[in-house]
């Protein structure tokens, strides 16, 4: 008793050889969700978009049949969460993340483009799945572990390895455009940053920040200053170098 499984597309590179090619047949021994099927093979749920048995859409529920032809889909871009689907049938408000410490550096950049990132590099698969789904956010990660608990909705396992190309492969899959609000994040935190007047923090600048700036923003929740400083030419080249040119003042940490 067997059932035939088939991955497609980008699916088919997290498995081995043999799945690539024809599918397999998986051993049809028990009573077992497609699921659970799926992820025993290797691949997170999170990656799964769509699944067939015999040629009829079914969710993550389906209970593996004997000599059923199963077909396993990878996602579509863009993808957009705010729109309920078989598989993933509670949506989400908009497109915000949670960023594992293994592609730590992947939120920098994109809270650089004024995205919603959490990020602590404290944290463990337990509290990222729990914040996931607390605060109905995005996983990414390169663990697989990770993306197959059950609390895990939309997660992404990420296929690149430098923080560049990951924020390319991030904002292709999920077709995020801009204009992007650039640098209104707090780096450190994820805040969004306010306007804050110059006099109020002259006692926290440097004498030569106080003679050539003017405009200044704050975190409201841990204090750190930002100003378009000495950081602006070396983040906005990695920004033209993705196609993202800044629009706007970039904002460097503060150094006093």
């Amino acid at each position: 008793m067997s059932a035939a499984i088939r991955f497609h597309g980008e699916l088919a590179g997290l498995m081995g050889p043999a799945a690539r090619a024809k599918g397999l047949a998986y051993p049809v021994d028990r009573r077992a969700s497609i699921k659970d099927v799926i992820e025993a093979l290797g691949v997170p749920h999170s990656e799964v978009y769509a699944i067939e048995a015999n040629g009829r859409a079914v969710d993550f529920g389906y209970l593996l049949e004997d000599g059923a032809q199963v077909d396993v889909h990878p996602a579509k871009p863009p993808v957009d969460v705010t729109k309920p689907t078989l598989l993933r049938p509670e949506p989400l408000p908009w497109a915000r993340f949670v960023v594992d410490v293994n592609v730590g550096r992947l939120a920098n950049l994109l809270r650089i483009l004024g995205l919603d990132a959490a990020f602590d590099s404290g944290w463990d698969d337990e509290a990222i799945a729990d914040i996931a789904v607390t605060e109905g956010r995005i996983v990414l990660s390169r663990d697989r572990d990770l993306l197959k608990r059950a609390k895990v909705v939309h997660g992404r396992l990420m296929r690149a390895e430098h923080p560049e190309e990951q924020l390319r492969e991030v904002l292709h899959l999920f077709g995020i455009q801009g204009p992007f609000a650039l640098f209104s994040r707090c780096l450190r935190c994820n805040t969004p940053l306010e306007p804050v007047d110059k006099q109020a923090i002259l006692h926290r600048l440097l004498p030569k920040t106080i003679k050539y700036y003017d405009v200044f923003s704050m975190c409201p929740s841990c204090g750190r200053i930002y100003w378009a400083g000495s950081h602006y030419e070396k983040v906005s080249e990695r920004l033209r170098g993705l196609g993202l040119g800044p629009e706007g003042s970039m904002t460097d940490e503060e150094r006093s």
